[in-house]
Formats: structure tokens, C-alpha cells, sequence
């Protein structure tokens, strides 16, 4: 029974069938059953998934009455209402009660297709962020902290696995707001290090304090000295150090961390002893180190040895797919910390955030996630980002979102993405690899 996406509930034997051969024909698994009575045998299995499409007037227990049940016994569980022309008044009533929609006899196959799959989109989020909060009780989840299910996300998430027990440095690409550092402690977290995750921002160390911050100093190494100081590296010892933002490392400092990479040995300001340090190093950028080493900027022996393994992390405009579950979970987790009530996230929201240029990326949506919250400023700085594109720009914004639903609603099948979108397949391929998708 676990297969079953939609619990049909329905007296009409012949609109029973017309509904379930319509969306049986969608790919959408559905029971059909007469009564309320025989569809709360079947109710236990739609726990945690699934939907209930019921008539409103049916022998026995009304629709109306069972969608007041589930709301109670389950209020997460959509419950679509399928109501006669007489009777709007009470199915707008059950509406304001907690069902999903209602739908008014006679219907389109469409009109039926197209309401269903909105409230299985809606369920299966609910169902993501349920998920999510059932493995808090893993501090190290990586699907706790990296939050997606986009091919790149999942993708980054394997490569972490992959590569988080090696001590190999790594260096994380993206553009500011993509969340290097979080993916920095989750190879760390995963690594099996017991030494400290330790990070310094290279662009707010000034070049004066790099000898001392990075290496430490004995006392009486230079005026002021007057206490022995430990250094990020030593501190990090048998643990990570994660240098952010290092395309700001200024040239003579590159060589002093080039050459403790090459010995893995420092010696602190003051003194001639030389320290043996087991340090992995993880770096952060978001230029283009190797282009930045072609136009001496950047010193391409260090790069050589920071990139040993490269993580790329797209802006979050090339993986809209992740927008709507990143979204739900910094709702979730901004109304419980301003203390508000969780305000319901419509479909017509997702669809305005999946056609933004977020050029903030993840850091610019959790904004806009406590906006909301607070009832403020809709998209004010999505939106105010998005009137600066040319038309053309918005135009492919569009596009790209309506080609990643449309992949949604058919679990990925090109064919019935091409279908729906009344396009040829090879322009849909042409289009997906314009689109990065």
C-alpha cells in the first residue's frame, strides 16, 4: 500500500473510474474506494505520504466531516474536496477548516491532474522537512547540513564523503552566500580528526598580524609581546584549518603558509624551535585561483598545493530545484527563532523565488525567509535584483523555472517534460543544456 499516492474516496462508480484512469494515465498511483468507512481502513497507510481526494456528499460519513477527522488526526495530509455546483458555500468553508482545494463537478482531466499534483508537491515538502528534523538527532547528518536534492547538491554531498577521512587539503570555489564554510566543517565533522575545526577570514587579516596569528610568538618577540601566543596552525594541530576568502592572502604571506605546507613544521616568532603539526588545510575562494595565479595574483605553487581536491559549489541560480526545501527549512527555523507562527508557503511564492537571480545565494533566500516570517518586504531584494535584468534575462529566468517544475511533475522523465511543455524533445535538451540543467 505504500506505493499509493492518492487515497480516492468517491460513491459515482463511473466518476471513480473516469478519475482514476485519468491519473492513472499521469503515472499517479491511486485506491479508489465508495465510503468513508472503507477509506479509513486504508487511512493509516497515508500517515506520512500521500493524499485524499473525497466527494463531499457521500452514504455514511460525509466528506466534509472526514476532512474535519484527518485535520485533526493528521493535519498535514491535503485533503482535496470534490463538491456539486449547489454546494460552494461549504466547500469554501472547508477551505477555512483546513482542506487543501476543492474541485466543482462537472471537472476537466486537467483541472483534476493539475490539483493533485500541487497538493503532492506540497505533501512531498512537508515530507523533506520532516525528514530533515527527524535526523537533528544526528548532530553530523549531512543531509542536516547540507540541505538539497539537486544533482549538484547531491553530488557535493557524495564528494564529501568521499574525500572527508583523506587528509588531502581541499579548496571550495563559489560565489559569495553559497556556504563554503558550512561545507568546510562538514569535512571536518566527517573526517575523523580529533584536533579543532579552526577558521580565519584572509581578507579581514591584516598582513602585519599574519606571522603572529598564523604562526604565533614567544614573549619579547617584538615590542608588546609581553605573553606567549598559540597560533592558528598549532591550535588546529591534528585537526582543520580553514583558510576563507584566501584569494585575499597578500603575496608574502603566501609563501610562509606555501612553505609550512611543503614541512609541515612552523616556528613561532621568537624562536628557533621547530614545531611538527599534523593540520589539514581547507581554503575558500571565489575567483578563480588558477586564473588568478596566470595573472600573478596569486602564487600557483600554493595553489597547486591547496588544490589537491577542488569542490565547486554553483550559485544557487544553477540548482533552483533545492529553493523550495532550503526555503521551508529557514521558514521553519526563523519562526521558531522570532518566536512567530508558521506562515503557509503557496505554490505561487515558490514559483516567484525559483524565477529569481539570488545573486546572494543561500545567505540571500534566509533572508528573505525571516521576511516572510515577519510579513515583510515580499522579495524585496530578490526583487530588487530581478529589476535590474534585461528583459531577455528575465524571459530565461522564467523559462528555466517552468522547464524544472515541469521535469518535477514528471519525476524526471523528459519525454512527458517535452509533452507538457508542447516543445520537441531535442529542443527541450537544448534548452536543459543552455539552462545548466
Amino acid at each position: 500500500m505504500n506505493n499509493i499516492d492518492v487515497l480516492l474516496i468517491e460513491d459515482d462508480a463511473d466518476l471513480q473510474l473516469a478519475v482514476l484512469q485519468t491519473l492513472k494515465l499521469e503515472k499517479i498511483n491511486t485506491l479508489g474506494v465508495n465510503s468513508v468507512e472503507e477509506a479509513q481502513k486504508h487511512l493509516k497507510d497515508f500517515e506520512h505520504h500521500g493524499i485524499v481526494v473525497t466527494d463531499m456528499r457521500l452514504p455514511g460519513v460525509s466528506g466534509t466531516e472526514f476532512q474535519r477527522q484527518i485535520n485533526i488526526a493528521y493535519p498535514d495530509l491535503p485533503v482535496i474536496i470534490i463538491t456539486g455546483h449547489g454546494d460552494i458555500e461549504t466547500a469554501v468553508k472547508a477551505i477555512q477548516s483546513g482542506a487543501y482545494d476543492f474541485i466543482q463537478k462537472p471537472f476537466s482531466a486537467q483541472q483534476i491532474i493539475n490539483t493533485v499534483r500541487r497538493a503532492l508537491d506540497k505533501r512531498r515538502l512537508i515530507q523533506e522537512v520532516y525528514e530533515l528534523r527527524r535526523k537533528l538527532v544526528d548532530a553530523n547528518s549531512l543531509d542536516n547540513k547540507i540541505i538539497g536534492n539537486s544533482i549538484s547538491t547531491l553530488e557535493i554531498k557524495e564528494q564529501i564523503k568521499f574525500i572527508a577521512g583523506t587528509p588531502a587539503n581541499v579548496t571550495i570555489c563559489g560565489e559569495t552566500g553559497t556556504g563554503k564554510q558550512l561545507l568546510a566543517q562538514c569535512i571536518h565533522e566527517h573526517s575523523g580528526r580529533k584536533g579543532p575545526f579552526v577558521a580565519i577570514n584572509c581578507a579581514a587579516l591584516p598582513e602585519s598580524l599574519f606571522d603572529s596569528e598564523i604562526f604565533g610568538h614567544e614573549i619579547g618577540a617584538f615590542p608588546g609581546a609581553t605573553t606567549q601566543r598559540i597560533g592558528k596552525l598549532e591550535f588546529a594541530h591534528n585537526g582543520t584549518l580553514f583558510f576563507d576568502k584566501i584569494e585575499s592572502m597578500p603575496l608574502f604571506s603566501q609563501i610562509k603558509l606555501l612553505r609550512f605546507l611543503q614541512e609541515k613544521k612552523i616556528e613561532r616568532l621568537g624562536s628557533n624551535e621547530q614545531i611538527s603539526l599534523n593540520v589539514r588545510v581547507i581554503s575558500s575562494s571565489k575567483e578563480d585561483l588558477f586564473l588568478l595565479a596566470e595573472q600573478g595574483k596569486f602564487r600557483g605553487d600554493l595553489n597547486y598545493r591547496l588544490n589537491v581536491i577542488n569542490i565547486n559549489v554553483p550559485p544557487l541560480r544553477e540548482r533552483i530545484e533545492d529553493i523550495p526545501l532550503l526555503f521551508a527549512v529557514f521558514v521553519n527555523k526563523a519562526a521558531e527563532d522570532l518566536k512567530r507562527p508558521l506562515p503557509e508557503i503557496k505554490d505561487l511564492k515558490l514559483h516567484q523565488l525559483m524565477t529569481l537571480p539570488w545573486l546572494g545565494n543561500v545567505r540571500e533566500l534566509r533572508n528573505e525567509a525571516e521576511r516572510f516570517v515577519l510579513g515583510i518586504g515580499e522579495s524585496m531584494k530578490g526583487g530588487n535584483d530581478n529589476k535590474n535584468l534585461s528583459l531577455q534575462q528575465r524571459v530565461e529566468e522564467y523559462e528555466r523555472g517552468l522547464i524544472v517544475s515541469e521535469m518535477k511533475h514528471s519525476n524526471g522523465n523528459l519525454t512527458q517534460t517535452a509533452k507538457k511543455l508542447n516543445i520537441a524533445k531535442s529542443t527541450l535538451f537544448d534548452k536543459m543544456k543552455k539552462h545548466k540543467l
